[in-house]
């Protein structure tokens, strides 16, 4: 095959893949993303940071309704969404969440939701009702106690199929105190302490907890520590680098990068990736056409 070919070829499959990607996109530009956590995780504010918004969301019934937020009878628990219900920010409407409590209530009913919320969305004809990626938020404020039973029981029997799952660590800033004297008292002062806090924690915590979930049944396919989310300015981006590297399937990459409305350096990303691929590809091939030729040469 000579280099000319390897070229048409590769460019082939990028068309190909791109025009998979645009009919994908004709059928859907939604991506659908579910939330799981305890009350008071950090949810909304991760959200909002996604979407770069500090607005709350609008919550949809599964009807297309749009629930009035006021009307809501006041001893209702405002956190306990409908899993079904669907929270779209007005700064990006390409983004369709769905809130699950964090079974923190100990009763099986919420984690039987969510297997039969999953089963729904894996088996729906219609490629915009399919689910995406799961988010599962764990605050680490506790250090004695970081996972719940739920949590854990949650890694142990709900198989997600092929939708993954990324844990999202919040609050990690709470415990800087206790990192910080930790240091301290090892002889560091107060100030390079103050410094190298949020590594050591992160070091600390993966060496005590930080394997627990990915020794269950059912793994997360990766993991993200938060500080400091109340900060406006803070950002998403490692989280959404990792769900991207989540995907093996191109048209769900595509259409992941086509809701990035506030994130072009991951698109553009992607985009040196491919061409960096596609130059490997060329020059492995350029090298096994000169080593040929010098065998041939020689023999």
């Amino acid at each position: 095959m000579s280099l000319s070919n390897v070229e048409s070829q590769a460019a082939e499959d990028i068309e190909r893949q791109q025009r998979r990607a645009r009919r994908v996109r004709n059928l859907t530009n939604r991506f659908r993303v579910l939330i799981i956590g305890r009350a008071n995780a950090g949810k909304t504010t991760i959200l909002q940071r996604v979407c770069n918004t500090t607005e709350q969301p609008k919550i949809f019934n599964p009807e297309g309704h749009e629930i009035d937020l006021s009307e809501l009878n006041p001893t209702a628990q405002r956190g306990e969404h409908d899993i079904e219900n669907e929270m779209i920010f007005e700064s990006n409407t390409a983004f369709v969440f769905h809130d699950s409590r964090g079974f923190e209530a100990g009763r099986t009913s919420e984690l039987d939701k969510v297997k039969e919320f999953l089963q729904k969305r894996s088996t729906n004809n219609w490629l915009e009702d399919h689910l995406h990626v799961i988010w599962y938020c764990i605050p680490i404020n506790d250090e004695a106690r970081p996972f719940t039973r739920a949590e854990l029981t949650f890694f142990d029997e709900c198989g997600t199929g092929r939708v993954p799952v990324i844990v999202l660590f919040t609050k990690a800033d709470m415990l800087d105190a206790q990192t910080i004297k930790h240091l301290v008292d090892t002889g560091m002062d107060v100030e390079d302490a103050a410094n190298k806090a949020p590594e050591e924690l992160v070091a600390r915590f993966e060496e005590k907890f930080g394997k627990q979930l990915f020794k269950r049944k059912y793994p997360p396919k990766d993991h993200v520590y938060f500080r400091d989310m109340q900060n406006p300015t803070s950002d998403c981006s490692e989280l959404l680098r990792k769900t991207a590297a989540t995907f093996s399937d191109d048209t769900l990459l595509q259409l992941f990068l086509t809701v990035q409305q506030n994130n072009v350096a991951l698109s553009i990303e992607y985009a040196i990736k491919r061409i960096t691929e596609l130059s490997f590809q060329i020059g492995s091939y350029s090298k096994k056409r000169e080593s040929g030729g010098r065998w041939l040469r020689r023999y």
